[in-house]
């Protein structure tokens, strides 16, 4: 496999992370679970994208699906495997700007999830990694994507706890835009506070840390 240019930079991430907080449940993973637990379906056939540490992964197992783990980081997938005590379907060490990707895995997943993914990557890849997405998802499934929010509070402190990793954050109408030939169930944005509490459906969209968009 033809080793991806970032691959060292991610490796040394969860290597460095493998025991942090990132690897951990939160008050912000719990209320995106809050939010799959309306979507997810036991024997649901899942492809977790950028798994990094497993951490949800592990969650859709526990769910009854049918889960694929995906990551470009060797280091990630060998936490993930961990994480989810390799019960998983495959752990796949993926180029997901690849078509031929694509092509093999066409409409295989009845949901496609990702969490902070796509702010890596550049806008044109971007789009590149959108379309491959919405080839391996199956005519009635459902793309699930959280990405952090160019408005936020943590774009200000994130490059003490991730240095060296660029990050592109979003809007919620650039987010839109990518899904704009799709049915969007749902979107909105979450943990406006780093509390327990948090009015994520008054201001969620427009300031939360996270913004998040169902589509199918």
């Amino acid at each position: 496999m033809k080793k991806l240019p970032t691959e060292n930079k991610w490796n040394y991430f969860w290597d460095s992370k493998k025991n942090s907080r990132f690897t951990k449940n939160s008050w912000s993973k719990t209320r995106m679970i809050r939010l799959l637990d309306q979507i997810i379906k036991e024997g649901m056939i899942v492809i977790d994208v950028g798994c990094g540490c497993g951490f949800f992964s592990s969650y859709f197992i526990s769910k009854g699906c049918k889960v694929y783990s995906l990551d470009y980081s060797k280091e990630a997938l060998e936490i993930a495997k961990e994480q989810t005590k390799n019960k998983a379907e495959g752990y796949l060490q993926e180029d997901i700007l690849n078509s031929d990707f694509a092509e093999k895995n066409k409409n295989k997943f009845d949901l496609i999830f990702s969490d902070g993914l796509l702010e890596h990557f550049s806008a044109e890849d971007q789009k590149r990694i959108n379309d491959n997405l919405k080839i391996i998802k199956k005519p009635d499934g459902i793309i699930a994507t959280f990405v952090p929010n160019k408005y936020s509070w943590w774009q200000v402190i994130r490059p003490m706890f991730m240095p060296g990793i660029n990050e592109y954050p979003f809007t919620m109408g650039k987010l839109k835009q990518f899904y704009s030939d799709m049915e969007i169930v749902e979107s909105g944005g979450l943990n406006l506070i780093p509390f327990a509490f948090s009015p994520d459906k008054l201001f969620g969209s427009y300031f939360g840390m996270i913004l998040y968009l169902f589509a199918r």
